[in-house]
């Protein structure tokens, strides 16, 4: 399957969920190489411009995101701090928290098309470090749905 991802990188949230929801596992899987890259740090970038600083108050958090797959992982952080939310690719410093799933995965948790607490106790999605930085990370954003 060939992605059009100069089309995917213009599309505005809602489109990117339901192209995401329009793709079968494997097909989301089958995203290799630059495309693959491309496709992440588009939503990586995306993340900042969804944080509710007003929802997260005075809270801090690092969440690390490691997306397993092709040659992977691929590796991001989302730092929020001071009522600012950053985006760090391949971060030096430890998270709080991190997450550890495929791309598949990773793509039907931001948009919302997997329960991520099904994910985690069916494996699909590995969570080490403080589990109250995730739960409350989850609130803080908000995240196009499918």
């Amino acid at each position: 399957m060939s992605i059009d991802i100069a089309r995917v990188e213009q599309m505005e949230s809602q489109e990117f969920a339901a192209w995401v929801g329009s793709l079968s596992d494997d097909e989301l899987r089958g995203i290799t190489g630059s495309v693959r890259e491309r496709l992440l740090d588009y939503v990586f970038g995306a993340i900042p411009e969804a944080f509710q600083a007003e929802r997260a108050g005075d809270g801090s958090a690092r969440i690390g995101f490691s997306i397993t797959g092709d040659g992977g992982p691929d590796r991001y952080a989302v730092v929020v701090d001071n009522g600012t939310c950053t985006v760090e690719k391949n971060p030096e410093q430890e998270p709080g928290a991190s997450l550890t799933l495929g791309l598949a995965e990773f793509l039907h948790l931001i948009v919302g098309t997997a329960n991520p607490v099904t994910m985690v106790m069916f494996g699909k999605i590995k969570v080490a470090g403080e589990l109250a930085q995730v739960l409350a990370f989850q609130r803080w954003f908000e995240m196009p749905r499918a």
